[in-house]
């Protein structure tokens, strides 16, 4: 039997998750959106978890998107990355409306997707040594995971705009300057952090931090539709010589060339 690539540990009241592909640094696959949607469901279903941690296994958080895997459905990429996203945006609609609060974890560097999981967590921990980075432009490719919702609301347009653009790194530092985490740590007491906050709220009126928690996602109405929007945009991109030349050039651990390709739609 093969191990879960998206683990769920109890630990009293909290529930740990962890994205477990450490070897593809945590990369999600359609097996993995599956599996971290079976997780939150778990979680939301599960009366006796009163709070949840999520985390990757190994180096990182989490790298976005498998880009391996995509390369490999050829033409047929769109019709993927539309059933990939399905499974992770419904996933993370769980996580944003489920009555236990959600801290991420986050251990090493956040990309792609994998910011998207941050910002759709109640509360966030990193590393002193942690980064993030959206890198949909340097492939090619567009935001999904809620990135394009959240993350203008959490640190604001113009330093969205940046990283999406620009494609730059953001320190744990900056992470913390910008309001993406709300602590930052020791590399190793990442996890224990984040769990001792989630024992401390474990402990709180959960059914008042639920309804707390819909009311602000109610406040940003327009959530899931915007997930949706994502997910056709990231798929259609895919298959563009843009995403192609993008995909490719990182499997091969090359510079993309973009400038014989502006004329696509």
């Amino acid at each position: 039997m093969s191990t879960p690539s998206v683990q769920v540990e109890t630990r009293g009241a909290v529930a740990l998750v962890t994205l477990n592909r450490p070897d593809s640094a945590n990369t999600l696959n359609l097996e993995t959106a599956m599996d971290l949607l079976a997780a939150a469901m778990t979680c939301a279903r599960n009366p006796a978890v009163r709070a949840v941690v999520l985390t990757g296994a190994g180096r990182h958080f989490c790298l976005g998107g498998d880009l391996s895997a995509m390369a490999s459905r050829g033409g047929g990429v769109d019709g993927y990355l539309r059933e990939l996203t399905g499974y992770l945006h419904s996933a993370i609609s769980h996580f944003v409306r489920m009555d236990a609060p959600v801290i991420a974890a986050v251990n090493g560097t956040a990309a792609g997707a994998g910011v998207g999981l941050v910002t759709m967590a109640d509360l966030a921990v990193c590393g002193a040594s942690s980064k993030f980075k959206l890198a949909y432009s340097g492939v090619g490719l567009t935001p999904d995971g809620g990135t394009s919702f959240l993350l203008p609301r959490t640190i604001g347009v113009k330093r969205t705009m940046e990283l999406l653009l620009l494609d730059r790194a953001l320190p744990s530092s900056e992470a913390l300057e910008w309001g993406l985490v709300n602590s930052v740590v020791e590399d190793s007491q990442v996890v224990d952090e984040a769990v001792r906050f989630a024992e401390r709220l474990a402990a709180g009126p959960t059914k008042a931090f639920g309804k707390t928690k819909r009311l602000v996602a109610a406040s940003i109405a327009g959530f899931e539709s915007q997930m949706v929007l994502e997910s056709e945009t990231i798929a259609s991109q895919a298959l563009t010589p843009q995403g192609t030349e993008g995909i490719r050039a990182f499997l091969e651990k090359r510079k993309p060339d973009f400038s014989a390709r502006t004329d696509e739609t």
